[in-house]
């Protein structure tokens, strides 16, 4: 049976954020809020949460999950190859909508899905998630909504979607939007513009000049 927590009354906040990161740590699922839409979220470094992360939303391994992160200086042991213009990118973004691309670690022991040497990471601009984050350490997190499904604004819509596959809820009330994170790959030269989102290339060009931009 899922248990659900209001993160905005203080007492189900540190009750809420203490058995979610137990459940994290036990290799089940929680929902969380995020600074764009609500996350389903699982340690990323158990292959079989990931599983259970992916199975739950209907999704196939092809798209795998990114990866939240507490604090910047966690990419030290995530990321490799990662360029001046990247953390000049987390400077200028971080805490907030910008996802990026990056070569991971060949020694990490996780398994995201087919990422091919790489992992899409972003510290998301929520005080519960970075608590959270803080908390338990790297988490596999996707949107909160079965595949081909709105991503949820709200616990309400995420909890009629995941039901009973998810086994804490953090409710922390409508998030500020629905537009997604920015996506910029930063495994290139010149950073590529992915996915247009929260953040605009206009933004992005001010700290990366010449980025490029998929088509």
């Amino acid at each position: 049976m899922a248990r659900r927590y209001d993160t905005n009354d203080a007492t189900d906040r540190v009750t809420g954020l203490r058995e979610a990161g137990s459940a994290v740590r036990r290799g089940e699922l929680v929902v969380l809020p995020t600074d764009t839409v609500y996350g389903i979220g699982a340690d990323a470094f158990s292959s079989e949460a990931v599983a259970d992360l992916l199975d739950a939303k209907g999704r196939g391994r092809n798209m795998p999950t990114p990866v939240l992160i507490g604090s910047p200086n966690t990419l030290h042991g995530l990321v490799t190859d990662f360029s001046e213009l990247a953390w000049e990118l987390v400077d200028a973004f971080w805490p907030g909508a910008l996802t990026l691309v990056a070569k991971h670690q060949p020694s990490l022991q996780w398994d995201l899905g087919d990422t091919r040497g790489t992992v899409a990471v972003r510290m998301p601009l929520h005080p519960v998630a970075i608590e959270l984050l803080t908390e338990v350490g790297p988490m596999a997190v996707s949107s909160a909504n079965l595949t081909g499904h709105p991503a949820p604004e709200d616990c309400d819509a995420a909890q009629e979607m995941l039901g009973d596959s998810v086994s804490v809820y953090l409710d922390g009330g409508p998030t500020p939007g629905n537009v997604p994170s920015s996506i910029v790959d930063v495994t290139r030269e010149v950073p590529l513009l992915l996915r247009a989102g929260a953040i605009s290339a206009d933004e992005l060009r001010k700290v990366v000049p010449d980025l490029e931009v998929a088509n």
